[in-house]
């Protein structure tokens, strides 16, 4: 008998025999946060991960990669060229340490994390173009077994589903999932995540704690100590690390990958803090102190990084400048090149939803086109938006 089938027992014959009832709490449950290098650049150097130096530097170069890229995405749409921008300031170490794990034939579904798709092989005008709202990108993005998901925990469910085939196929791979704190309130998330328990699927469910789902803070969104605790009742495993500490969260993740690829799924909980808006559409000054903004900012993962190569005699193989000046002169290369798309035309709005345009869409297309041809003057009502 399996172990599922053994613990579907009558009641009686499970028992504690003493006509005591037994009361659960979240006090019964200690959940530690591991954590390898500490706030103030200590830690023990037997715990440290098993990178070479090359890797080591590396994570530093993707970090300050993900840091630039966000400005330069917040200062192109302060400028009008970007309708909004999520940026990631202050969640590199958990988005980098992560990503760091993955290897090529993982699949990868993000929420709130664009640098893992460039250590991926995805291109910045490809990011550029998407965040446009031009299909191109998200195209682009497949290719490299990636894909962003707005609508929050949406893409929950697709993971499992797609962890579902690869458990069909016998994939060496996993199925990953990013997802913030506000999606593990919402229902898809509630049911993707409890099929990959029921099916112990390959699914890795990363969740960044950035302690806000848009204003809403994450000790007001669930009465819950701890996300990670909350895996244990869809049947998978949790862990629970410093998202402020990369090499911890390298630890963290490359842990679960290897657990998930042996049958178990796993839900981590990254924590770590958004510093900057949800979205450039959002003023975080309505529901957040400066203070609490200020103290999260002393907590810099990249600084914290820093001293860590530091005390490993690494810092002096990093050219800080040079990085900075390579990413930047990327960026302005993927920008000419995303600014060099001719403008949208009509027939776009029937592209991109079928293989072959159904009778009835190709009817509407062709009555579109014949009155704009009728009446030239509607296209001065029309957008083209020649910046994507």
């Amino acid at each position: 008998m399996s172990d599922r089938a053994s613990d579907r027992r009558v009641p009686s014959a499970v028992g504690n025999g003493d006509g005591e009832v037994a009361v659960l709490s979240q006090a019964d449950l200690a959940v530690p946060t591991h954590q390898i290098v500490e706030p103030d650049g200590s830690y023990d150097p037997e715990v440290v991960p098993d990178l070479s130096e090359e890797e080591l530097c590396d994570l530093y170069r993707w970090m300050v990669t993900d840091r630039v890229f966000s400005r330069r995405m917040v200062n192109i749409q302060r400028r009008g060229e970007l309708g909004t921008f999520g940026s990631t300031r202050g969640q590199e170490a958990s988005i980098i340490g992560s990503a760091f794990t993955l290897e090529p034939q993982d699949w990868l579904y993000v929420g709130r994390a664009w640098t893992p798709m460039f250590m991926r092989g995805a291109s910045m005008d490809d990011m550029i173009r998407f965040w446009r709202g031009i299909e191109e990108g998200q195209q682009a993005f497949a290719k490299q077994n990636s894909q962003i998901a707005i609508s929050i925990g949406s893409h929950v469910p697709l993971v499992a589903g797609l962890a579902w085939g690869m458990q069909l196929d016998d994939a060496d791979a996993v199925a990953t999932a990013y997802i913030g704190d506000g999606a593990t309130s919402t229902g898809a998330a509630h049911e993707g995540i409890n099929l990959a328990g029921a099916l112990s699927l390959p699914a890795l469910f990363f969740c960044q704690n950035n302690q806000y789902a848009i204003s809403m803070p994450v000790d007001e969104q669930t009465g819950a100590k701890t996300l990670a605790q909350k895996a244990l009742a869809y049947g998978i495993d949790a862990i629970r690390v410093d998202g402020q500490d990369v090499l911890a969260v390298y630890d963290a993740v490359q842990t679960a990958r290897e657990r998930v690829k042996n049958g178990t799924p796993v839900f981590v909980e990254s924590v770590t803090y958004r510093l900057d808006a949800h979205t450039t559409s959002d003023d975080p000054t309505r529901y957040r102190e400066d203070e609490e903004v200020r103290a999260w900012e002393e907590n810099d993962p990249i600084e914290r990084y820093r001293s860590f190569l530091k005390s490993e005699g690494l810092w002096s193989q990093i050219d800080h400048d040079a990085i900075v000046e390579d990413i930047e002169a990327e960026f302005d290369a993927a920008l000419a090149a995303a600014n060099e798309m001719a403008e949208r035309q009509v027939a776009e709005i029937f592209a991109h939803v079928y293989e072959e345009l159904p009778p009835e869409l190709s009817r509407q297309q062709e009555a579109f086109e014949a009155l704009l041809e009728k009446r030239p003057e509607m296209y001065d009502h029309i957008e083209q938006r020649p910046k994507g």
